[in-house]
């Protein structure tokens, strides 16, 4: 392997030693002047330097470090050396080459960014939707004016970028385009070794083959080559999905939640709850007490506590798929997984629970525009933002805090005639987390203007969002804002207690979480009698989670629901549907 690398690397090396060389004693025969070969020396030098850094640009944060600029891309000779030996025929082949590696360049930006934010890379098909959502939150965050200026400078970088890309290959290929044809063969032999090797590279990375590796890095082909790749598994997994959707195994079955007896059941989604909470000595002291303090305010009420683990199916944000995974019983870990469980034949939890009487309703404050695939999630009622009567100010992005929600979600509730079944979406740990609402005396909450004095106090996400020390401190308190607001909602006294489920939707980002993976707690609350439904699932009593207990898929719960509270059921297949 050294010895390749050394002789592919020498050959390359004296190829552009010698082009150099003859475009030089060229341009001293021409009379062009002492300067020229030293600009034109420094224009080959810069353009092969922009190719590069482009080339070992990272996808992942974690990858940008120093030592990333050591990385040789294998890439590099091809491209270079291509467009010396092409010379004047290369003008296709740069314009193509420029195109295909600004896209790389724009995808691995996206990486970046959706590993920041949800701990996986970026996914052209199933990702798409997110970026008018990114730019709404961006706007809330920077204001138009520094949306719409971030929008530009990365169109100008993008766009700069091509544009350069394409004049720095076709200055190699000039420069080919005057050697002799001697130089141009070797110049085209070395850039098909280096393409040898890069195809080499990329079947080592997709075939996880163990023997010979080639020497350098085809990072960006490798990259491109694993995108199609996925690609191609997605549509796979994608059939299969919609395979098991149309099968489930609790249709036409009798005796859905009749254990239940007609109690209301209420599932409280806490944005940005995970496993963090427990285990990063940031924020696990705060929201300990926290829980422990609520954990004597519910058996002080009467109720009981059971707590276990659940694995999310996503990370740092798309709620709205956990919030699927847990309903349906199938993992919806991405959009298009998503959209194939609309158009399925699968029952939600939600449906199932309209078969057996009840009325189902989904609160969710985040929700300011149309919810057509509310529906068919299974929902009889939505109440998004518009529904839910708040008068006060908005949090920025945070349309209204959650203390606000749980009261008037108890002011909806007390006019239901059936037994009901909601889906409650709380909103204030979500980002910017600031400001940090307080509670109030629950009597107090009216309206909700009582909370604009908190509205418009704080720092602005901005100044926040500047300091990474300064975002985990209010995601942190932002956080235990939000336990202590359901904690307190689910001691209040009530004529009927209802079955509470308790959980995260999934971690926050990596930069914020810092430990627990894409696992989230899950707590029930509710009367001894309801709890004992539920002991044959292993938790342990009261609101912390024993640690070494392994995390379920959230696809799990709505099978295992079912079977605790429902008169008959079929059983679980080893692969939880």
């Amino acid at each position: 392997m050294v010895r390749t690398r050394g002789a592919a690397g020498a050959g390359a090396a004296g190829v552009v030693l010698r082009a150099g060389c003859a475009l030089a004693g060229e341009a001293a025969v021409s009379g062009a002047g002492a300067g020229r070969p030293l600009r034109l020396w420094l224009a080959l030098l810069v353009s092969a330097l922009l190719v590069d850094l482009l080339l070992i640009l990272p996808n992942h944060p974690g990858a940008l470090r120093w030592p990333a600029l050591r990385m040789v891309p294998l890439e590099l000779p091809v491209l270079l050396l291509g467009m010396l030996a092409l010379g004047p025929r290369a003008r296709p082949l740069a314009i193509l080459a420029s195109a295909a590696l600004t896209l790389m360049t724009a995808l691995k930006l996206a990486d970046l960014s959706a590993y920041t934010a949800f701990g996986r890379g970026f996914d052209p098909l199933a990702d798409m939707h997110l970026v008018p959502a990114a730019a709404h939150l961006l706007r809330g965050s920077a204001g138009l004016a520094g949306a719409l200026g971030i929008g530009a400078a990365l169109a100008l970088l993008l766009g700069g970028a091509m544009v350069l890309l394409y004049r720095a290959l076709r200055l190699w290929a000039r420069c080919g385009s005057r050697l002799p044809r001697a130089l141009r063969v070797a110049a085209g032999g070395i850039a098909l070794v280096f393409a040898l090797l890069c195809a080499a590279e990329i079947r080592t990375a997709l075939n996880g083959w163990q023997g010979w590796r080639p020497p350098g890095s085809a990072f960006t082909a490798r990259l491109g080559a694993e995108h199609i790749r996925d690609f191609a598994r997605a549509r796979t997994a994608l059939a299969e999905f919609e395979r098991a959707a149309a099968t489930d195994p609790w249709a036409g079955r009798d005796g859905l939640l009749s254990k239940l007896e007609g109690r209301p059941v209420v599932i409280v989604f806490v944005e940005s709850y995970g496993r963090a909470a427990f285990d990063n000595p940031l924020y696990a002291p705060r929201h300990l007490a926290t829980l422990q303090a609520g954990e004597a305010a519910l058996a002080q009420a009467g109720l009981a506590m059971r707590s276990g683990w659940l694995r999310s199916p996503v990370q740092g944000g798309q709620s709205w798929l956990a919030h699927a995974t847990l309903a349906a019983g199938v993992e919806v870990s991405d959009q298009r997984r998503y959209r194939a469980l609309l158009a399925s034949a699968r029952q939600s939890l939600f449906t199932l629970a309209t078969r057996a009487g009840y009325h189902t309703m989904a609160v969710a404050p985040a929700i300011v525009m149309d919810w057509p695939e509310g529906p068919a999630m299974g929902f009889q009622e939505i109440r998004a933002a518009a529904e839910l009567g708040y008068r006060g100010l908005p949090f920025n992005w945070v349309t209204m805090p959650d203390q606000y929600t749980l009261a008037e979600f108890d002011r909806i509730a007390a006019d239901q005639g059936a037994p009901l079944m909601a889906e409650i979406a709380l909103i204030s740990s979500h980002a910017p987390w600031t400001p940090v609402p307080q509670m109030v005396p629950w009597q107090a909450v009216g309206d909700g203007s009582i909370f604009d004095a908190e509205a418009t106090s704080g720092p602005s996400p901005k100044e926040v969002w500047a300091d990474p020390d300064r975002i985990r401190d209010h995601f942190g308190r932002s956080l235990d804002y939000a336990l202590r607001n359901v904690l307190s909602w689910a001691a209040l006294p009530r004529a009927e207690p209802p079955l509470i489920l308790v959980l995260g939707d999934h971690q926050p980002a990596e930069f914020v979480a810092q430990a627990g993976g894409k696992d989230v707690p899950m707590h029930l609350i509710g009367p001894p009698e309801a709890l004992r439904l539920f002991e044959g699932w292993g938790w342990a009593a009261g609101l912390r989670p024993n640690p070494a207990q392994d995390a379920l898929p959230m696809r799990d719960v709505r099978d295992m629901f079912l079977r605790a509270t429902s008169a008959a059921g079929p059983q679980m297949r080893a692969d939880g549907s």
